[in-house]
């Protein structure tokens, strides 16, 4: 098995980042950014939607359940994650973000439900795509002591992606559908600019090398459902899956629920509220997470309970308090903070490190698209369920994330500080 050593293509295994590999993981970083935003804008017009085109609360969870929250974007990661292995990291990097932009466009101009429902599900299939082969660019290129920090810095952009939107949307909010198109414009500005940007990143170094010394891909995949592989299969599949069906309901249906379901909720209060959620998971990221989950597996382990443990308090208020202001901004705040450090940058760092160079993207696809379809199934369901009481929705979400937490706590694996070959080696 081939040693990396330190070099301009080659990561070295200190925790030292250079300019490049910032900038490379900022610009494989938007893809959380667009991913994220075009959620969060699709739940911020979601009742203007519902009552421009007359949808019903069926069509309202059909919507959601095709599109970048779930089901649109797990095909398109089963697809460019298995392709991003195959073809390359940048193939698939290079013209996804075109796709992107077609289907924010429709969904901003879109004139009927038609429309809405196709572009809708062209930017789920181009985001579910980017995900997984950029995050694995990442991850090949950091530092082996620095890996948690550079993916830590991608879900920076995936909290900035949703907060720009949401406050767009509230200063927007008094021009009504008009101001969703105008969100809807600016992710198309920016995927744009991205696309453009990237054109000047490279291939990754350790997929070129390991490329050399491929076996046939059916068997490559085939590597991935049994032994080692497998068992980082499931075990990423299930902490992301469950912590999943709770953030792609607050990220999704949070504007919604506090539009339908709060007797002061205005427009401008649903996607005004929601904002503090990426604001706050933002400031953790940066202070608690990026600083600390490279030092030690025991230090992941702690910031993982601490963050299982906020996010199920969070929604276990919402089982025995009334769905008011105060505790719909309480919610909010903690369970941000507990996503920092038990959700999606966790997942990210883990699913590169716990899988071979050619089954990476293969297997964070897979992962990914599952969470994803989970989820698109949870939210045909969604407004049903929030009609009979918020208390019921929030006593399913706060199984859900016990399953998240405790699976993740328990079976975590020591894999902190250590390059990507000697994980490989150690787990083969």
């Amino acid at each position: 098995m081939s040693q990396f050593t330190a070099s301009s293509d080659h990561p070295d295994n200190s925790g030292t980042i250079t300019r490049q590999q910032w900038k490379w993981s900022a610009l494989a970083g938007m893809a959380s950014y667009l991913d994220a935003g075009s959620i969060v804008a699709l739940g911020a017009g979601l009742a203007l939607f519902q009552t421009q085109f007359g949808l019903t609360d069926g069509a309202v969870g059909a919507l959601q359940a095709i599109g970048p929250n779930a089901i649109g974007c797990a095909i398109g990661a089963f697809l460019g994650g298995w392709l991003g292995d195959k073809l390359g990291r940048k193939r698939i990097y290079q013209y996804d973000l075109i796709v992107y932009a077609v289907g924010i466009l429709c969904i901003a101009f879109s004139m009927n439900k038609e429309m809405l429902f196709a572009g809708t599900f062209v930017v789920g299939l181009a985001v579910g795509a980017d995900i997984p082969t950029s995050l694995a660019l990442v991850g090949e290129l950091a530092p082996a002591k620095a890996r948690g920090k550079l993916l830590g810095f991608t879900q920076v952009a995936w909290c900035l992606g949703p907060a720009v939107v949401l406050w767009l949307a509230l200063a927007l909010a008094p021009l009504g559908l008009l101001g969703v198109r105008i969100v809807f414009l600016h992710l198309f500005v920016v995927a744009f600019v991205t696309w453009a940007l990237r054109r000047g990143l490279a291939e990754s170094a350790r997929w070129k090398e390991a490329k050399k010394t491929a076996s046939d891909v059916r068997n490559q995949v085939s590597a991935l459902f049994s032994g080692a592989n497998f068992r980082a299969l499931v075990w990423t599949a299930t902490i992301y899956t469950f912590w999943n069906l709770a953030a792609g309901t607050a990220g999704a249906f949070n504007s919604y629920l506090i539009s339908k379901h709060n007797a002061g909720g205005s427009q401008a209060l649903a996607v005004g509220l929601p904002s503090a959620a990426f604001f706050t998971a933002m400031l953790v990221t940066v202070t608690v997470f990026m600083p600390f989950s490279d030092r030690s597996h025991g230090t992941r382990k702690l910031l993982w309970a601490i963050g299982a443990i906020l996010q199920i308090f969070a929604y276990a208020l919402l089982i025995v308090m009334p769905f008011s202001i105060p505790v719909i901004v309480a919610n909010i705040v903690l369970f941000a903070a507990g996503c920092a450090l038990a959700g999606e940058a966790f997942y990210k760092v883990f699913s590169q490190e716990l899988f071979p160079t050619m089954l990476r993207g293969t297997a964070q696809g897979f992962t990914f698209g599952f969470a994803r379809v989970a989820v698109g199934i949870w939210s045909f369901y969604v407004p049903a369920i929030s009609n009979q009481g918020i208390g019921l929705l929030a006593g399913l979400l706060t199984v859900f994330l016990v399953i998240s937490g405790g699976v993740g706590f328990f079976f975590m694996p020591d894999t902190s500080g250590k390059s990507l070959e000697q994980i490989e080696s150690e787990r083969a």
